[in-house]
């Protein structure tokens, strides 16, 4: 049962909501017709004019509709919002530009990316068996997995946020919505643009987008991009990168051939490649419980003070304790080599038009990404310091995937209805092996260190443990596969012009299996099976309940696919996730479309909810220093999200827009079996999930002179409350506001042949804020002690622990200030 908190929270939310609504369609007629107000004109003809807000176009329904007559809960990105905040990859969005999107990355890396909508985010989706909540979607076609999502986008036309289960249309591991990304198609004329910029931290970019003329029925577009910034924060040993480097080239071909009326075929490739390293991990804390700290003596013995039963270990005197300030140099130098991501990928949509009431499709995909991990982000502040003992865990993993994916849809239309019918296919396997040696070895008072190596990419280590992959002593190496079948329908029908009643479904039957085959460097056999099958349905009543005013309520359901934990000893493998939501919302135009309102509320409950517990061994002393082991479980009863999103565009003269949106979110997650804690239920959250997110900006433009050339300025603030960043632990990470801008002198003709020229300035992170977006407090806290998977007691029966990890809280911080100069050509 909810306690009463829960439900008086969720009456206030129903209450209010409700009360909104009925306000905004109280309301908008009395906007439309105040004598007061501008003449009203169409809205189609005031946004031509350039006095009303522009329509803007979304897919989410399969076909193209106007997004103030969808009823979903869509945030859309589009290319000027890309440009004006230099949006170069999904991880530029973390700032909370959507307030209710969560994009953060996987631990300290850069080279797989979390993603989340409305408090379905997962803690580690980084694996071989383990899918996200939220798809993402290039063009329609699902990636699979979190490795490579930080490639550099390629000439978007808009990103839409999907809120809440797409489960119908968009399928498995959609139960928190999909980010659905769109790319411009070739025009078959002559044009494109060449762009190029620098800025701080040796940063520089290219772009070159060329459409070129079309011939034989056939239209041609080329890509290009290459982006770099060098390490925000400095590494002192010679020869190797700092952190939080990048460095990213691709490419991409597309060809559109149109052979006869009505049939159309767009061929795409891209392939791609990101190299980066890691956000620096900082000692936030050390020893912030004030437990008694001992000393070592001659012999490298631990000696507590005089009456102390117990103690932590000393600190380094040359390691850093950071608190909030962001480091612009590590004090302990480590081999630190680039993780590279490598995408690619050919797909083939086919559009045959057999009637002007019905398109059929066909969507063929297929796609690789192969990542090999360097991740070494923690130096000495995630391992405490015995003498003469090796530290700083090196991160390294090699990771394939390969995936196929056939989709096919009829979308059509007769009298009073629309529809879409689908099948889909999804073919998947992943490896990946990973391996966790020691880099830095600590002299004998801890006042200096030496590399475990004869180089930077030597095979010497601690014991076998290399970082050369020819010496890894392998601590996992497991391959999956996956497969899914889907049948999908989906229509709405409107007995009256005002009246739209959706009605959809979608079965699907997921298969998996695989195997861990290597364990702490022995040769294992853990394999796993899953075979599921489900249906979700879809029901949504819509009303045009005035001009400009849209009201719907949505029930829908998600679901998130079962699999296994890769990083447990055994494969543990654990069962899908499943949301039933329940959403009402408005959405409504008025002032003769200078202003746009709309919000939605939602009910969201989550049975059996993937849970990680994860565990380090950070004693140096221990056989197996510096595995990490996680487990999976599915949390009892049901996890409750709730939330209320709004977002209101403002549009009073031809020069200012005005924007803000927020996103309110609950969540409440049953105590879960914590098998680090001998299964004792333990009170778990959803990370990355801010009770409170907001986003303003303004936008300015005005021409200058009358050939066209037109002044730019924009701004855009956002906000996100604290916020959890560990599924299994109760820390928090700090709140965060972040100012970027730019400012630029638009369309300056160049002669007579329609050539343009844009010259920009721009700015991220303006106010050079510093905000602990991941925060951990795991070394913080004693560790119980175990022997043979019980628990042990003290003599008075309190459980027994063991300080010998306990160093203090670390965590990585948001990037610094960043800003630059663009220049464009437009031709």
């Amino acid at each position: 049962m909810p306690s009463g908190s829960t439900v008086v929270r969720t009456r206030a939310i129903s209450l209010s909501l409700s009360a909104c609504i009925l306000a905004i369609a109280a309301s908008a007629p009395a906007f439309a017709e105040d004598a007061t107000s501008p003449a009203a004109v169409p809205a189609d003809a005031a946004a031509e004019s350039g006095e009303g807000l522009n329509t803007i176009t979304v897919t989410a329904t399969k076909r193209e509709t106007d997004l103030q007559k969808t009823p979903i809960a869509i945030s859309v990105v589009d290319p000027t919002m890309i440009k004006d905040r230099h949006v170069q990859s999904l991880l530029d969005l973390a700032d909370g530009s959507v307030p209710s999107l969560r994009v953060a990355t996987f631990e300290a890396r850069k080279s797989a990316l979390t993603v989340g909508i409305r408090g379905m985010v997962p803690f580690d989706q980084n694996q071989t068996a383990r899918d996200t909540p939220v798809g993402v979607y290039v063009d329609g076609v699902y990636l699979g997995r979190s490795q490579g999502l930080n490639a550099a986008l390629f000439d978007v036309a808009r990103i839409e946020v999907l809120k809440g289960p797409q489960g119908t249309l968009f399928g498995r591991n959609t139960e928190g919505g999909a980010l659905n990304i769109v790319t411009k198609e070739p025009t078959g004329e002559f044009g494109g643009r060449i762009s190029g910029g620098f800025g701080n931290y040796g940063s520089h970019d290219a772009q070159v987008h060329l459409d070129f003329p079309a011939f034989a029925n056939l239209a041609i577009k080329a890509d290009g991009v290459i982006q770099h910034q060098d390490a925000t924060v400095k590494n002192p040993l010679a020869g190797q990168y700092g952190w939080n480097y990048d460095n990213a080239v691709g490419g991409r071909i597309t060809a559109k051939w149109t052979p006869v009326s009505g049939f159309t075929a767009l061929l795409s490739y891209d392939k791609s490649k990101d190299e980066n390293t890691p956000n620096y991990s900082q000692l936030i804390s050390y020893n912030p419980n004030n437990y008694p700290v001992g000393s070592y003596d001659a012999a490298g013995s631990l000696v507590c003070p005089t009456g102390s039963t117990f103690c932590v270990r000393p600190l380094s005197p040359i390691v850093h304790v950071s608190g909030d300030k962001r480091q612009d140099t590590a004090e302990i130098g480590v081999p630190q080599q680039l993780s590279t991501d490598k995408t690619e990928g050919f797909a083939s949509t086919l559009k045959y038009e057999v009637t002007p009431d019905l398109e059929l499709r066909s969507i063929s995909a297929w796609r690789t990404v192969t990542t090999d991990q360097w991740d070494n982000s923690g130096g000495a502040h995630r391992t405490v310091f015995t003498p003469n003992t090796a530290f700083s865990r090196y991160s390294l993993s090699h990771f394939n995937q390969r995936q196929f994916s056939q989709e096919f849809q009829a979308v059509g239309s007769m009298a009073h209805l629309d529809y879409v019918f689908g099948a889909y296919y999804f073919n998947e396997k992943a490896h990946e092996l990973a391996a966790t040696p020691s880099s830095n070895k600590w002299n004998a008072d801890g006042t200096g260190y030496t590399i475990n190596s004869e180089n930077a990419i030597g095979p010497i280590t601690s014991g076998n443990q290399g970082w050369d992959p020819a010496s890894w002593f392998v601590q996992r190496n497991s391959v999956a596969h996956a497969k899914s079948y889907a049948l999908f329908g989906q229509a709405t029908y409107s007995p009256i012009d005002i009246v739209h009643l959706t009605v959809g479904a979608r079965w699907t039957h997921d298969k998996r299996n695989g195997l861990l085959f290597t364990v702490q460097g022995k040769p294992t056999a853990f394999p796993f099976t899953y075979d599921k099958k489900r249906v979700d349905p879809l029901v949504v009543l819509a009303v045009d309940a005035a001009p400009g005013v849209n009201l719907y309520a949505k029930y829908s359901t998600g679901y998130r696919a079962g699999g296994a934990n890769d990083r447990s000893q055994t494969f543990t493998a654990f069962l899908p996730e499943s949301v039933k939501a329940y959403e009402v919302g408005a959405k409504t135009t008025f002032w003769d479309n200078r202003a746009r309102f709309n919000i939605a509320g939602y009910i969201m409950d989550r049975k059996g909810t993937q849970t990680d517990f994860d565990n380090v061994d950070t004693n140096p002393s221990s056989p197996t220093f510096n595995a990490h082991t996680e487990e999976t479980r599915n949390a009892p009863g049901t996890t409750k999200v709730r939330g209320i999103e709004a977002d209101l565009t403002i549009k009073p003269v031809e020069a200012l827009t005005l924007g803000a949106s927020y996103a309110y979110t609950y969540f409440k997650v049953p105590a879960t079996p914590n098998p680090f804690l001998n299964n004792q239920p333990f009170q778990v959250n959803i990370v990355y999930t801010p009770r409170n997110a907001a986003s303003g900006f303004i936008d300015y433009e005005m021409p200058v002179s009358r050939n066209g050339t037109t002044l730019r300025a924009h701004i855009d603030a956002n906000y996100a409350s604290s916020q959890y960043s560990f599924q299994a632990e109760n820390t928090k990470t700090d709140a965060s506001f972040v100012v970027n801008g730019s400012v630029a002198l638009a369309d300056i003709p160049m002669g007579r042949s329609g050539t343009k020229t844009t010259i920009s300035f721009w700015v991220r992170n303006l106010f050079d804020t510093t905000y602990i977006y991941r925060r951990s407090s795991a070394n913080s806290i004693p560790a119980p002690v175990f022997a043979n998977g019980v628990q042990q007691l003290n003599a008075d029966g309190t459980p027994k622990l063991s300080y010998s990890g306990v160093l203090g809280d670390y965590g990585n911080l948001n990037p610094p200030r960043t800003f630059g100069v663009q220049a464009q050509i437009q031709f």
